[in-house]
């Protein structure tokens, strides 16, 4: 295999002569055989352009993109394969894949060697939906459910053994030790002995309160009523000598299962994790109260009935509560139930947001005094954050701050009943909500994870009682861990020879030079086959949708492709392969990677040309890499739109996914700030090297892209010729909180930076056409955030703008006479106004 050194490696598309680069898609970077080098190195690349898909017609018109036809069901590219994993003898793979016409999902099994996957009966199912399996530690079985009930796979047979049949839900499984497995149905926990069968309870988590004996808090009327009525005095002294008995009765008999904890009133499981010798469990709750109000609602218009549908929405930011986790561990051995306290943990009581609200209280002429106090803490809201070691041995959790400005990873010292941290990860901005796998090496107490602490995802191994190591450094990404069977390497994904490649790694768990386990270029994502001989690989580039390819590990060989499902008819459009630019900018060191979209004919023009800027939704989200885009409507638009004669540009602004942390945190307390300036330079850079007219630039964009629209729109409207917003948010307020509160704080926390980041505030400011597209039944940015700007544009007395609406459509458009209809508009918004 390559050995790879972990270069900060930016390819630098050449700003000038753009024709003959366009035309071709980029290739991965060449992998270079080389020791790990300093962090500060770094190399510029040529890239190597890969021919795009062979042009052969196919029908007279396969020359020509046309709207109806690539705003059409999408089936008509090809049902690419999803949710792919490996078979247990690693000979096979299995994938879902669409039916033609059909939204419903089939599972295919595909041997390798095969041209095609054999479909899987509905009666054969529950054979093969072990893709999260659970392995006994010798490897030898697994455990998964299907359907709520749990199945046991005896791979050296090859036999499965269904273990429930019921209609509750089972979940949760995992094997403990002594010939047993458990799992979760409910709140309540279970073990299964595979040799008597006999099923014990192991725990019944009841949120209510510990039930009292006697009377127990009983008011005046109560206690006034046992004094004078001698009836009700007997029935008293009956029901304690009756409860007495059974409480005897439960300490004394060993028959009768113990193993209730009650957690009070009003509250709700998060999380919970039984650890592997069934002695321990960890358990965190928090208030069941609900986090809508009764105006949380989003309007069905258009319904089965005939009748306007008050749908349940979730809460906006503006409104939303804090809320914390208590966190327990619960001896099952002794019955014992114990509350973890967060007072061990680094910063538990620091006051981080002191500066925003300080800057915000001067605002309003007050004086802001800054204390310590507990801060909210809970678990991880978006992984399986508590880890319990193989033996049982260890415990180890992974938590968060209600602000999200503090990581901590701990452990559980069983003796002291307290939290002992591991790690503090401290983000002045905010914490990833990814780059938080972690987990334990078997053969020692030595946990591994993923942080962001260098400015850059990492991976790192810590000893319980010892200091970390980065086993990977460097200006790249690394994520999507696997630990060998051997605990002796780490495969990774990550996008080491440039921002936008992303290739498959393998890493010695005493790091060093790491190795590069495939040179395919574009999107790779991967999955290890079970007896880590090969790699299940999906694979796409710039202008092809994903396949699945397999890489023998044991060989030297390239990747073989699989399976073949994108359509003849997809292949053959002449669809414009864009080339990925680096474009200069004022505000950073680090240029603003971009695709770019032109035609031969294109070149030349004199500074006449006509461009549009397409604007990623999402924020954080990557789309100038070389693989296929989630986009891909969009990618189809912007070829038709070369065809018509305009570049497109594409820009992966600050913010973005893929850059490091820097670049992500740049708009914190500032959101439409960098982005925009960062759109300036697209449009500089569109000037200097595109012969595009400065005069002739139109922008568009969806959800984050319709609110980077609304902001270049309305704060530089000398810029923007035209601008398209779709499915917009105008007021961060109105947003959630799991996303807003990151970026901007809480409201009540820092109203400055709602303001200056929300374009409502701003629509004074709009002096060019814009045209809003605005779905209706939409519960994530809600379609009162176009209501509101309406209105305040109306009352503005502004000319310029238009609204379109869709009454049945949600934030991701279902209906392809919806995206005709939206990007009709679009398009002729821009050949009216370029």
């Amino acid at each position: 295999m390559t050995k790879v050194n972990q270069l900060s490696i930016m390819c630098t598309a050449k700003r000038t002569a753009l024709v003959a680069s366009i035309v071709f898609g980029l290739q991965a970077c060449a992998a270079s055989q080389s020791t790990q080098p300093n962090e500060s190195q770094t190399a510029n690349v040529e890239l190597t352009p890969t021919i795009k898909a062979d042009n052969q017609k196919l029908g007279e018109n396969s020359d020509v993109i046309t709207m109806e036809k690539i705003m059409s069901n999408p089936d008509w590219i090809g049902r690419t394969p999803t949710n792919w994993y490996w078979g247990d003898n690693s000979e096979q793979v299995l994938y879902l894949q669409k039916r033609e016409g059909n939204p419903v999902r089939d599972l295919y099994q595909h041997a390798l060697g095969e041209k095609q996957g054999q479909l899987v009966s509905l009666a054969e199912l529950h054979k093969f939906a072990d893709r999260n399996a659970v392995a006994s530690p010798d490897g030898s079985k697994e455990l998964y459910t299907f359907e709520g009930n749990v199945f046991l796979k005896d791979l050296d047979k090859s036999s499965i053994r269904q273990l429930t049949f019921t209609t509750a839900k089972e979940s949760s499984v995992q094997f403990l030790t002594n010939d047993r497995i458990a799992y979760r149905q409910g709140n309540s926990f279970y073990a299964l002995d595979l040799a008597t069968f006999q099923i014990a309870e192991l725990a019944n988590l009841q949120m209510t309160d510990t039930p009292k004996s006697g009377n127990g808090d009983s008011n005046y009327l109560a206690n006034e009523q046992s004094k004078l009525i001698d009836y009700v005095a007997l029935q008293q002294r009956n029901k304690a000598l009756q409860n007495d008995k059974n409480n005897a009765l439960r300490a004394e008999n060993d028959s009768i299962n113990k193993a209730v904890f009650y957690f009070g009133k009003d509250k709700r499981i998060v999380q919970a994790k039984l650890s592997p010798d069934a002695r321990y469990l960890v358990v965190s709750t928090s208030s069941n109260e609900n986090w809508r109000n009764d105006a949380d609602i989003m309007p069905n218009y258009i319904t089965e009935d005939g009748n306007i549908a008050a749908v349940p929405a979730r809460r906006r930011v503006g409104d939303n509560r804090q809320y914390s986790e208590q966190l327990y561990l619960l001896d099952l051995q002794y019955n014992a139930q114990y509350l973890m306290n967060y007072d061990s943990l680094d910063g538990f009581d620091e006051d981080v947001l002191a500066d925003v609200r300080e800057e915000n209280h001067a605002r309003e002429g007050k004086t802001y005094e800054s204390k310590k106090s507990a801060r909210n803490i809970h678990l991880l809201s978006f992984s399986d954050s508590i880890k319990w070691h193989p033996d049982g041995s260890q415990v180890a959790v992974m938590m968060e701050a209600w602000d999200n400005k503090d990581r901590w990873i701990a452990t559980i010292d069983f003796e002291e009943k307290q939290l002992v941290s591991q790690h503090r990860l401290h983000d002045d901005a905010w914490i990833n909500w990814e780059f938080n796998e972690f987990g334990w090496l078997q053969d020692e107490p030595s946990l591994y994870f993923l942080s962001e602490e260098s400015g850059f995802s990492h991976l790192y191994v810590k000893p319980v009682d010892g200091k970390p190591q980065a086993l990977t450094s460097g200006k790249y990404e690394v994520r999507n861990v696997t630990v060998a069977k051997d605990q002796d390497a780490f495969y990774f994904q990550g996008n080491v020879k440039h921002p936008g490649i992303y290739e498959i790694y393998r890493v010695s768990k005493d790091g060093g030079a790491f190795e590069a386990l495939t040179d395919l270029g574009g999107m790779n994502q991967y999955a290890l086959s079970p007896d880590e001989s090969k790699l299940l690989i999906e694979h796409s580039t710039t202008t092809m949708p994903p396949e699945l390819y397999i890489k023998d590990l044991t060989s030297n060989n390239k990747a073989s492709q699989l399976t073949d499902t994108v359509s003849d008819e997809f292949k053959a459009m002449p669809w414009v392969a864009p080339s990925i630019v680096e474009v200069p900018s004022k505000h950073t060191q680090q240029g603003v990677f971009s695709r770019v979209y032109q035609g031969d004919a294109l070149a030349g023009k004199g500074g006449e040309g006509k461009a549009v800027m397409f604007v990623h939704g999402a924020g954080y989200l990557q789309n100038s890499h070389l693989g296929w885009s989630g986009y891909f409507r969009e990618f189809m638009f912007h070829s038709m739109l070369v065809q018509q004669g305009y570049t497109v540009i594409d820009m992966d602004y600050r913010a973005s996914k893929g850059y490091g942390r820097d670049w992500r945190t740049a708009i914190y307390r500032h959101m439409g700030e960098p982005e925009v300036q960062d759109m300036l330079s697209g449009v500089d850079w569109l000037v200097e090297n595109a012969d595009v007219d400065p005069s002739k630039v139109g922008v568009y964009g969806g959800s984050y892209g319709g609110f980077l629209t609304l902001m270049a729109m309305f704060k530089e409207p000398d810029v923007f010729a035209s601008g398209s917003a779709l499915r917009l948010v105008s007021d961060w307020a109105y947003y959630n909180h799991g996303y807003t509160s990151n970026i901007l704080n809480m409201p009540g926390d820092d109203a400055i930076a709602y303001e200056r980041s929300s374009p409502i505030y701003f629509a004074e400011g709009l002096e060019k056409p814009l045209l809003i597209n605005a779905p209706m039944i939409d519960d994530n940015v809600f379609f009162q955030d176009t209501v509101r700007l309406v209105q305040r544009l109306i009352e503005l007395e502004k000319e310029d703008f238009e609204t379109a609406i869709y009454p049945v459509e949600p934030h991701g458009f279902v209906q392809p006479s919806s995206w005709l209809d939206e990007y009709r508009r679009i398009f002729k918004l821009f050949e009216e106004t370029l």
